[in-house]
């Protein structure tokens, strides 16, 4: 057993960390500075559009401009004055093929190139809107580059109208330039306020969480270490009452692992007490025997008392004993026939001459449950009724045991009511709890707790219903199991 245990600890001590840490790439910090990026540019996204649709429009309005200078100067001259050369030099300057202006209803071609042979894209700058302008530098953006354009409308506070003909490519890559460079600065934006919101959020919230954790860490390997335990700084917001309530929770879990550290070294001082107990008791007993041979009436008078205060000694420390165990066994339930169980608790008893059983079961009655913990249950039960009863000693009283039965649809009462004196009030407030319930000097209690936890486990209750004097009643109430429902189908499905 001793190699078994040091090759589980080897193991345990041997077992890999991973888990424990968290790599740089998983960590908070990371996702925290990768989605604040991608937040950013999402905003720079969404302000990007009126952008490029306020540079398209800037940017047409400028050629037009410069067009409505070149065409004023030639409406108060003659256009022909200029030779093809200097026409060519005024519409490669501004970038097109055509100029005119429309004054009066009446349009006048100033300058031209050359005539394209269709127009692809009419373009009023007078009614360009913020949806209609997006939508445009968006299809120019993406789209554009072979198309040819008429952009016109009035400029100033002149009454005339001006026209220009020209290509959108120069249009399309001064806006891709430009769009290249509002990604290069929003990138720049969102590293720059990315790394402004990790350090201020790790000052206030990832550096304390990782503080916590590591603390939990630690604390998690020795946990018996008052120095693992964390010291809450002093917060008002979250990450403060997180701190402080993970501080008490340490400290209230050290203090309850000591004390099961106690209990257990208690527990295996009592086995070892009871291992040399036994022995003892099991000579006292031999020689209690004996003392029965002897003629003396004062020694006949106290071998009976001597006999019971050993009984009363063992089953103490088997009582302490058994209910040190981890946990009882799940019930394993059958359907029992009741009367004959409780006869055979009546069996067992020591009831002394002048306590009355009384087996109120009828023959038929059966009940839903495991046969050994109901008789244990029961024996706990009728054990302490005898034990109160035997007490009184006056030859008047009525001392009775009754154990009757009754079933309520799928549910069985069992009902133990004898004619003890009852409960004191010290007994009530702790009945099922173990060495504090116990309703004699020197009893433990462990009687009713032990029963408790069985029916417990049998889905139904324990439960005092009366305590006074001359009358306690206990009732123990199982229910049936219930039948799962493809059990029942496969049931009805059987021929009969």
């Amino acid at each position: 057993m001793s190699e078994t245990i040091q090759a589980e600890e080897r193991i345990d001590t041997a077992a890999p960390t991973a888990g424990r840490t968290v790599p740089l790439s998983r960590g908070l910090s990371t996702k925290l500075l990768l989605l604040t990026i991608v937040f950013v540019l999402l905003a720079e996204v969404l302000i990007f559009l009126p952008w490029i649709a306020s540079y398209r429009l800037n940017w047409l309005k400028e050629r037009l401009s410069t067009a409505a200078a070149v065409s004023i100067v030639l409406v108060q001259g003659e256009s022909t004055s200029l030779s093809r050369t200097a026409q060519n030099d005024v519409l490669m300057a501004i970038g097109a093929k055509a100029i005119a202006v429309r004054d009066g209803g009446v349009s006048r071609l100033l300058v031209v190139a050359e005539m394209p042979p269709q127009v692809d894209e009419h373009v009023d700058i007078a009614s360009i809107g913020m949806i209609k302008g997006m939508t445009g530098a968006l299809d120019t953006l993406f789209f554009g580059g072979h198309r040819m354009l008429r952009v016109f409308g009035p400029v100033g506070d002149s009454d005339k109208e001006f026209e220009l003909i020209m290509p959108d490519n120069s249009l399309r890559n001064a806006m891709l330039r430009y769009s290249r460079n509002v990604a290069f600065v929003s990138l720049l934006i969102s590293l720059f306020t990315a790394m402004l919101v990790y350090a201020a959020i790790d000052l206030i919230m990832i550096g304390p969480i990782r503080t916590m954790t590591r603390s939990m860490l630690s604390f998690s390997e020795a946990p018996d270490d008052p120095g693992r335990i964390i010291h809450p700084a002093a917060r008002a917001d979250e990450i403060g009452v997180a701190e402080r309530e993970l501080s008490q929770m340490q400290e209230r879990l050290q203090k309850m692992l000591s004390e099961q550290k106690h209990l257990a070294d208690l527990g295996l001082a009592v086995s070892k007490i009871n291992h040399d107990m036994r022995n003892i008791l099991a000579s006292a007993q031999l020689m209690s025997d004996r003392l029965r041979q002897v003629k003396d009436p004062t020694v006949q008078a106290f071998a009976p008392k001597l006999l019971r205060a050993l009984d009363r000694a063992v089953s103490y420390s088997e009582g302490v004993l058994h209910y040190g165990r981890t946990q009882e066994p799940p019930p394993s339930r059958r359907r029992l026939r009741l009367r004959q169980l409780v006869e055979d608790v009546h069996g067992l008893l020591d009831i002394e001459q002048g306590i009355e059983f009384v087996n109120a079961i009828e023959p038929g009655f059966e009940v839903d449950a495991d046969s050994e913990q109901l008789f244990r249950v029961l024996t706990n039960l009728c054990r302490n009724s005898v034990q109160a009863m035997a007490s009184d000693n006056e030859s008047a009283l009525v001392r009775r045991l009754a154990v009757s039965a009754v079933r309520l649809g799928s549910v069985s009462r069992i009902v133990v009511t004898d004619t003890g004196p009852g409960l004191p009030p010290k007994a009530r407030e702790n009945l099922f709890a173990a060495f504090r319930g116990s309703a004699r000097s020197g009893g433990t209690g462990l009687g009713l707790a032990i029963a408790h936890e069985l029916i417990r486990a049998h889905g139904g209750t324990v439960e005092l219903v009366e305590s006074i004097g001359g009358r306690t009643t206990f009732a123990v109430t199982i229910p049936d199991q219930p039948v799962r429902l493809d059990q029942a189908r496969n049931g009805l499905r059987r021929p009969a």
